[in-house]
């Protein structure tokens, strides 16, 4: 496999979603890339362990992406060699009378990691910039002074929101969670081929619904405010990485690689020394143990 620079996927300067490639050449058959993932999720997990022996940090994976992008799979393969103490996935879909009466990003809030763990959040508080600004009628259900209509919505409110989020993304950082964000950047074409085969395979089609069409007719406005989100959201303390997501074993590769490479930096992360007292009489330990036999 080419080497592959996980830093080149990270948003640190401008970002054009039409000039960003949904595709690129590894150099590997789909084979060799999974092999490699295998590789690269058992170190994570290892790491995960060490992590939470360590109690210090934890993790949040956000993953954005259009329908068909392989999210679902991609946290299938990506986390499955966890201890599944070490992790917790969650996916928001739309909010519950109950989350609606508290504001939009107190449901992210109540399901961050503990210390030592993960959460993936498959969609994530970003919805709330971006499904709602393609269907701002839907901001209407959070009942907010002053909005009882579209019209009501004022027009800077989506900047007030990027504040929003930016400064919670700060706060959690600062307090330990370690953030990454993933823009599974899939073409036009590539999601066409998949929801047909949605409809092809009969053991695939309970996975297709109609809405899927109707909101692939709004492809062009979900591309603008992905853009529009990401370039005012990808912050030192959670950087985007945007993730070529045509090809799905090379996106979970992506992926899995991005946030080992980015912890594996953390020199402070170790398993905690052994308590004195136990190393002192570890031998009178073990032979009583061995003495039950």
């Amino acid at each position: 496999m080419k080497d592959v620079n996980t830093a080149d996927f990270k948003i640190t300067s401008k970002f054009s979603i039409t000039d960003t490639p949904t595709t690129i050449d590894t150099g590997c058959s789909d084979l060799k890339t999974h092999d490699a993932l295998k590789k690269v999720s058992k170190k994570l997990g290892k790491l995960q362990d060490k992590m939470y022996a360590n109690n210090r940090y934890s993790v949040l994976v956000c993953l954005q992406g259009m329908d068909t992008s392989g999210k679902d799979s991609l946290i299938r393969e990506v986390f499955r060699r966890f201890n599944a103490r070490g992790v917790n996935v969650y996916s928001f879909k739309t909010p519950s009378g109950a989350e609606l009466e508290h504001d939009y990003l107190w449901r992210h809030y109540i399901a961050l990691p503990e210390r030592g763990k993960f959460s993936v959040f498959n969609r994530s508080h970003y919805e709330n910039v971006l499904i709602t600004r393609v269907h701002p009628e839907y901001i209407l259900n959070e009942n907010l002074p002053g909005i009882n209509s579209v019209d009501d919505i004022p027009k800077n409110i989506w900047k007030q929101r990027f504040e929003q989020i930016n400064n919670f993304e700060k706060h959690i950082a600062q307090n330990g969670v370690v953030v990454f964000k993933f823009f599974l950047h899939l073409s036009k074409e590539e999601q066409r081929q998949r929801l047909l085969r949605r409809l092809n395979k009969p053991e695939h089609n309970w996975k297709f619904a109609p809405a899927d069409l109707e909101e692939r007719e709004l492809w062009d406005d979900y591309q603008k405010y992905y853009e529009d989100a990401i370039n005012h959201t990808s912050k030192d303390d959670a950087p985007w990485y945007v993730i070529p997501a045509d090809n799905k074993e090379t996106a979970r590769y992506l992926v899995a690689k991005t946030i080992y490479d980015a912890l594996k930096k953390y020199d402070d992360i170790k398993e905690p020394e052994v308590n004195e007292e136990v190393l002192e009489h570890i031998n009178a330990y073990k032979k009583k143990l061995n003495e039950e036999e």
